[in-house]
């Protein structure tokens, strides 16, 4: 059973790079893209898509990194041949992702071989009755052994059971979580944790990403609306202080035609006295 170790501080220290795992020979074999097979639930598939689009929206603007989802990873020849035979020992995870690499290239799946020996730095392995004994056990030990994965989480959206584990001397340590239940990834920079709302028009228990002061990092949608938000605070303000000087302006007007009267009133009181006023 893996170790238990503190959340790190809540800055994150500065990642070390991730050194390259030597690549297997270059098999010759054509590489399925996929099976065909439909995930687990439709859950599986809008979350899968949510935390692609949280990464992407944390690292926006950059290109050196990929997210994979739902996609074969292929590590060694006898891997992808039982891919090949319909037999997998091993497809790949619910979701990942891999730092310092070419974003922009086309891919319709992971092969070591082909991106110098890179195996992901973070996966994300969504439970389900028929995965979760292996994700626990089997995928746990091929992460920490054979793919060096820096960090692991697993997330059962049926019991809210979330779980993270960092890589340290060769072996997973799990990942303390905080007073929220929220797990540290050193990794992305960021909490993940569980948030209860709709996306994509379905209401869930999703795995979602957290900044250190407790915000969300917000979907494409969400931050659109922060934009408009914003925007519509920004117009209100301005009016407000347009409002504000035109109240100004009206009341230097009042006061200048009070002023205006009352020397009208004593010019026309001394001329009543005899006193022509200059």
């Amino acid at each position: 059973m893996p170790k238990t170790i503190e959340k790190p501080a809540t800055k994150p220290r500065k990642r070390r790079a991730q050194a390259p795992v030597p690549a297997p020979p270059l098999p010759r074999i054509k590489l399925l893209e996929g099976d065909g097979e439909p995930l687990e639930s439709d859950w599986h598939v809008v979350q899968i898509h949510l935390l692609d689009e949280l990464v992407r929206q944390l690292w926006h603007g950059r290109t050196d990194f990929f997210c994979g989802g739902n996609m074969f990873i292929y590590y060694s020849l006898r891997q992808a041949r039982s891919v090949k035979r319909g037999r997998p020992l091993y497809k790949g995870p619910d979701f990942f992702v891999v730092k310092d690499v070419d974003g922009t290239k086309p891919r319709k799946y992971w092969a070591v071989w082909e991106e110098e020996g890179r195996y992901p730095d973070v996966i994300v392995e969504l439970l389900s009755p028929s995965t979760a004994q292996k994700d626990k056990v089997d995928n746990l030990r091929l992460y920490a052994h054979t793919f060096r994965t820096p960090e692991y989480f697993w997330y059962d959206v049926e019991t809210g059971e979330l779980a993270g584990f960092r890589r340290i001397q060769g072996e997973y340590v799990a990942i303390e979580p905080n007073e929220k239940g929220w797990l540290w990834s050193q990794e992305l920079g960021v909490y993940l944790g569980v948030w209860e709302g709709v996306y994509q028009g379905r209401k869930y228990r999703w795995l979602r990403l957290y900044y250190t002061d407790g915000s969300l990092v917000p979907t494409a949608a969400e931050a659109e609306r922060q934009r408009a938000e914003a925007e519509r605070q920004r117009a209100e303000q301005a009016l407000q202080i347009a409002e504000a000087e035109r109240q100004r302006a009206e009341a230097e007007r009042q006061r200048a035609e009070a002023e205006r009267q009352r020397a009208e009133r004593l010019a026309q009181r001394l001329r009543e006295l005899g006193y022509e006023p200059e």
